[in-house]
């Protein structure tokens, strides 16, 4: 989050109002919960939760994954009690979500980092873009945010020293290119490319738009402490978090065969990290706090 950025397939797509979710899910046999069955939100495609589905069965567990193709639903439905578990975000992502929705959602698991790259259609290297170069990047403050920063390791602007995660343009203080930035609808990114001399692309989005991600001009370290807050999460209510079922998952979720696929589907991208819940709830009190400061 990427949030997390889908990959299509055929699915279970929800883009309406928490309302008409309820609805859906109940209509399509998915409401209510006997303990033993886990519905899972998800964005977009995602097989390495039909892997776990399938290890789950061996366990005795039913794990269902709901598709959404809409970024606001999978936090809704979950706070509503329309699905169990959601694994689509990541914690900056998830802290904009809680304050703006006043709900209560909290990670109890980690599941990946990956890079944020600086593309172009136009350009073989960084050091080739010219003076007055235009770059767009995701407009959504969670990720505008990384973005900037993204730009600022390729020596290609300067930010103040405390833009902290949710920079906007206002914060640059040097722009020594001359760099024109446009902040657009991540999603939209990829057709910049006609047209903008590079653009901050996420990796979600990229694989979507047939973009290698080798070809990036510059990316983040998804490995760096700096990275950190750009860990996705199988997140839970916060009432349920000691759920021992979702322990299940996660455990299933560091397998062998789950882990295999992660790799596939990102083409190596994706970097599975493991760190006590513990410390992520502590990682998102500490960007909700830098939110509520801003």
């Amino acid at each position: 989050m990427s949030a997390a950025t889908p990959r299509r397939r055929t699915a279970l797509v929800l883009t309406t109002t928490a309302t008409a979710l309820a609805l859906l899910v109940s209509g399509c046999g998915l409401g209510g919960s006997d303990g033993k069955r886990i519905r899972v939100g998800v964005s977009g495609d995602s097989p390495e939760w039909e892997v776990l589905a399938k290890e789950a069965k061996k366990e005795g567990l039913t794990v269902e994954p709901v598709v959404f193709d809409d970024y606001s639903l999978p936090n809704k439905a979950l706070a509503a009690g329309d699905i169990d578990l959601n694994a689509f975000q990541h914690l900056v992502f998830l802290a904009q979500s809680n304050t703006a929705n006043k709900t209560d959602i909290t990670p109890v698991a980690a599941t990946t980092v990956v890079p944020l790259g600086l593309y172009s259609g136009k350009h073989k290297q960084l050091a080739d873009l010219p003076d007055g170069a235009s770059v767009t990047l995701p407009n959504d403050p969670s990720n505008q945010g990384r973005a900037l920063h993204v730009l600022e390791q390729a020596k290609l602007i300067e930010l103040k020293k405390d833009a902290g995660l949710f920079a906007t343009p206002d914060d640059i203080t040097a722009n020594p290119k001359h760099v024109k930035i446009t902040p657009v609808n991540a999603q939209q990114t990829p057709r910049t490319l006609q047209d903008a001399d590079a653009a901050v692309i996420n990796d979600g989005v990229a694989q979507l738009a047939g973009i290698d991600a080798k070809t990036a001009l510059y990316k983040d370290d998804p490995t760096s402490p700096q990275a950190l807050p750009y860990l996705n999460v199988i997140a839970a209510r916060a009432d349920r978090k000691d759920d021992p079922d979702f322990q299940k998952i996660v455990k299933l979720y560091a397998s062998q065969a789950v882990q295999d696929e992660v790799r596939r589907t990102s083409n190596g991208t994706a970097h599975h990290i493991e760190l006590p819940a513990v410390e992520l709830r502590a990682e998102l009190s500490r960007i909700t706090k830098q939110l509520a400061a801003r």
